[in-house]
């Protein structure tokens, strides 16, 4: 895995450096939560409450190995139950077991960043999210 290195926090004028792979100094990065959800909602009123938290693990315990990393015949514990077309705020999609899919952390996190426009980023092509 290669050195990651320590960059300036994005917030204008701190002149700390944030943490390696990390946006924000560690005491900037809460506040910078705190904004967040402000303007999208916490977890919890997204819809991942408790009863989320369990529905994920049991279907975790049914499909435990990341579906993409199993598709390159690699085996990976999932430790993500994943939106395959994002709910944004739709229940009935949110609930939809067809819906879900397990994923690793890392392929999660590519998903989120490339299909679903996560991270303030436009997707780049056409899985499943679609431009408001």
């Amino acid at each position: 895995m290669p050195n990651l290195h320590r960059k300036p926090c994005a917030l204008a004028r701190c002149g700390r450096l944030s943490d390696p792979g990390e946006r924000y100094c560690t005491a900037h990065k809460r506040e910078a939560r705190k904004r967040d959800d402000q303007r999208r909602g916490s977890s919890n009123d997204r819809g991942y409450t408790s009863k989320w938290r369990t529905a994920s693990k049991a279907f975790l315990k049914l499909n435990p190995l990341c579906c993409r990393c199993e598709a390159d015949g690699i085996v990976t514990a999932a430790t993500v139950v994943d939106h395959i077309i994002p709910h944004k705020g739709d229940q009935k999609l949110f609930w939809r077991r067809s819906n879900w899919q397990p994923l690793c952390k890392h392929h999660h996190d590519v998903k989120t960043a490339t299909e679903d426009g996560g991270f303030g980023r436009i997707p780049l092509r056409g899985g499943g999210g679609s431009n408001p």
